[in-house]
C-alpha cells in the first residue's frame, strides 16, 4: 500500500482522537497481514469506493470501547449495548470522513459507505485487497487497531 493512501487515515486518527477525546494516540507497531484478524471485541468496519476501494476497521477492546463512550458522552457505560457501538460506529465515521478529506486533496475521488459493527473476539473480515496493514495505536484509556485493506 502507497503511503500517500496510509497518511491520511492515521492523521484522521489522531486529529479526531485530539479533538473528540483530549487523547493522543502513539503510532506502535505496524505489521502486515494477510487477513484481518481482530481479537478485539468492538470493531467498526468502513468501506471506501470510489478510485480508492476497500474497508478501513477500527478495532477497541471491550473495556477501550465503554471507556471511549464514557469520555465522548459523558456518562458511565456499564456494557457493549446499541449506545456504545452506535457510538463507536460514529466515531469510525467521523475519522473515515476526515481521512477522505485528506485523499481528496491529493486528487482521489473517494467515499465513505455508513459504518458496520462487528462485536465479538477473534473475528475474521473478509477483504477484496491482498494484503491487510495494521496498525496499532495506544492511548491512556488502551490500545486498539486500525486495519487498512485497500486496493
Amino acid at each position: 500500500m502507497d503511503a500517500k493512501y496510509l497518511n491520511p487515515i492515521i492523521a484522521a486518527t489522531d486529529s479526531v482522537f485530539q479533538t473528540m477525546l483530549s487523547l493522543e494516540p502513539k503510532k506502535k507497531e505496524v505489521s502486515i497481514q494477510e487477513d484481518l484478524v481482530t481479537d478485539k471485541e468492538a470493531n467498526v468496519i468502513i468501506g471506501m469506493t470510489g478510485d480508492i476501494k476497500g474497508s478501513i476497521v477500527y478495532s477497541f477492546s471491550s473495556e477501550m470501547a465503554l471507556k471511549v463512550v464514557e469520555a465522548m458522552s459523558g456518562m458511565e457505560m456499564q456494557k457493549l449495548d446499541k449506545f456504545v457501538t452506535s457510538a463507536m460506529g460514529e466515531l469510525g465515521n467521523i475519522i473515515s470522513g476526515k481521512a477522505t478529506t485528506g485523499l481528496t486533496a491529493q486528487g482521489l475521488s473517494c467515499d465513505i459507505a455508513p459504518p458496520q459493527i462487528v462485536t465479538g473476539k477473534n473475528i475474521n473480515i473478509s477483504s477484496e485487497a491482498d494484503k491487510v496493514l495494521m496498525v496499532k495505536f495506544n492511548t491512556e484509556l488502551g490500545e486498539f487497531d486500525v486495519g487498512f485493506s485497500i486496493n
